[in-house]
């Protein structure tokens, strides 16, 4: 990747509120990236009751009845304004963690006394100079307003909360009182100590309900919107390469020149010559190995011949625009078509195989996750293997049982629904009956996603499967509810979604009258 490209990449993950892109669906990803900062760290709801990445301890006790901000007229103290400030502080920083050295934020140092960098300032639209306080204070009472206007467009239209917001506030609070008190704390001196003096639970239970109505308010208009089959044929038309993929097959040549160490043992860096003569070195061997590819050896075999060369073989690859990706993805192309291109010092021996849009149905499915909990088991026991299976076994027998309790009842849908919202332990689902709708393969783990696209799958069938990541180990009782839209159409609805989305919210962040008071300076 040429560095003006990198920058690039970081430009947009930084400006988009970038996350990792390991999440179980791959459309709630692309939602994630496109929606604004303002307006969308405030999904970030429950922020607190993780553990913090640092104490925040305030000796000094905030003026309660000091104005730290006024809204359109709205005042708000200090302890309201620091929920929002320090939600967009450590939402910003969970986003963009492995970019904080690159643009000159330390955690360890005072926001107020560090500015914002040159780089920093063109990634986020913002002043150089201005204090990263003073950045993290204007983003908060922006998400401030944008959550006042709607809430309050919400009240006009007579907008009815679902019964979601009020499950999900419920949880959140208890999440928040046995965080307090697993440390031996209140909850207002476990706030105080994460969230700094002066954020009591009213305070944060106040502000936790205004986010949770913000983010069912804004939900319910994005499921309002719909669109037509011809409606998204244009829009996939229109943007074809974002939309298809590529099978191919590659071999990348590196030609850069290595540096060296003198008798001294400091780095020499290579001369204008030597790259030169290392980029030589790699047409050649590129030459070389579609040369002996088109006499019929394999280029997988070919590259492990060589150390400066390295195979991709990729079933689905997506554009980005690079030297390999132009050429794939060029209009022209047809299946079998192979060539050697120059990418910077590096070259490419590329075949083309196919390009196609991903015309497979996603699916709908509900779970109830009942996880292996080995976190007290000792890894280093001679009796850790008999332990842990021991537990999944029992784990098992608790997820057969429920599934047979769930059969002896009414056993439709939505009984498993409301099982999945009392019993599943995967927090992304068991607020809305265990559902993961249109979801594409291969992005659960692969047990999961094996049930799911079983070409036998029928909606009601029912199982046990046993899943494993980096993070859990689990059984999963499924119920598969059917398939859904084709994936590709999945994609293009979530695109215009978020078009129409960011463009309804847009509303509520203009023509703001926002004023600081002396409060403010409590804030942090």
């Amino acid at each position: 990747m040429s560095a003006s490209r990198e920058k690039k990449n970081r430009q947009d993950q930084i400006s988009s509120g970038w996350s990792d892109p390991k999440t179980a669906r791959e459309a709630q990803q692309r939602k994630e990236e496109k929606r604004s900062n303002a307006l969308y760290a405030v999904i970030a709801v429950v922020f607190v009751v993780v553990a913090a990445a640092a104490i925040i301890w305030r000796s000094n006790i905030i003026q309660k009845t000091a104005t730290a901000a006024t809204i359109d007229g709205e005042k708000y103290n200090a302890a309201e304004v620091t929920f929002y400030y320090q939600n967009v502080y450590r939402s910003f920083l969970n986003n963009n963690y492995y970019f904080l050295s690159y643009i000159g934020l330390d955690m360890n140092s005072s926001l107020d006394s560090q500015t914002i960098n040159s780089t920093a300032a063109s990634m986020l639209g913002t002043e150089e100079g201005q204090s990263w306080k003073d950045y993290f204070v204007g983003q908060a009472l922006d998400q401030m307003a944008a959550v006042q206007s709607a809430l309050k467009a919400a009240k006009d239209e007579g907008f009815a909360y679902p019964d979601s917001v009020q499950t999900e506030y419920d949880s959140s609070m208890e999440s928040l009182k046995a965080a307090a008190a697993s440390s031996n704390l209140s909850v207002s001196q476990y706030l105080a100590s994460n969230l700094g003096g002066g954020i009591t639970e009213k305070v944060y239970g106040d502000q936790l309900m205004r986010m949770l109505q913000y983010s069912a308010y804004s939900q319910a208009y994005e499921d309002s919107l719909t669109y037509t089959d011809a409606e998204l044929e244009d829009a996939y038309k229109a943007d074809v390469n974002s939309y298809d993929k590529v099978a191919y097959e590659s071999v990348l040549v590196t030609g850069s020149a290595e540096s060296t160490t003198d008798d001294e043992g400091n780095t020499v860096e290579p001369t204008e010559e030597e790259e030169a003569a290392a980029k030589e070195a790699a047409k050649a061997t590129a030459d070389s190995i579609y040369a002996a590819w088109q006499a019929g050896e394999s280029l997988e075999a070919l590259a492990e011949d060589n150390d400066k060369a390295s195979y991709t073989n990729m079933d689905a690859g997506s554009y980005a625009s690079s030297t390999l990706m132009d050429w794939l993805f060029d209009s022209a192309r047809k299946e079998g078509d192979s060539t050697v291109l120059e990418s910077g010092s590096n070259y490419y021996v590329a075949v083309f195989h196919s390009r196609f849009r991903e015309d497979y149905n996603t699916v709908a499915v509900r779970h109830i996750l009942l996880t292996v909990d080995d976190s007290e088991l000792d890894t280093e026991s001679e009796t850790y293997e008999a332990d842990l299976q021991a537990l999944k076994d029992a784990t098992k027998a608790e997820a057969e049982d429920l599934l047979a309790q769930w059969k002896s009842g009414e056993a439709t849908e939505d009984s498993f629904a409301a099982l999945a919202n009392e019993k599943s332990e995967d927090g992304g689902s068991n607020t809305n009956g265990g559902l993961y709708s249109q979801f594409p393969k291969d992005y659960m783990v692969p047990e999961f996603n094996d049930w799911c696209f079983d070409s036998a799958r029928k909606s009601g069938d029912t199982g046990i499967v046993y899943g494993e990541s980096t993070s859990y180990k689990g059984y999963h009782i499924m119920y598969f509810v059917g398939t859904d839209l084709p994936y590709w159409q999945v994609q293009v609805t979530d695109d215009l979604k978020e078009e129409a989305l960011n463009e309804w919210s847009e509303t509520f962040t203009q023509d703001h009258t926002i004023e600081q008071g002396s409060g403010i300076k409590y804030v942090g």
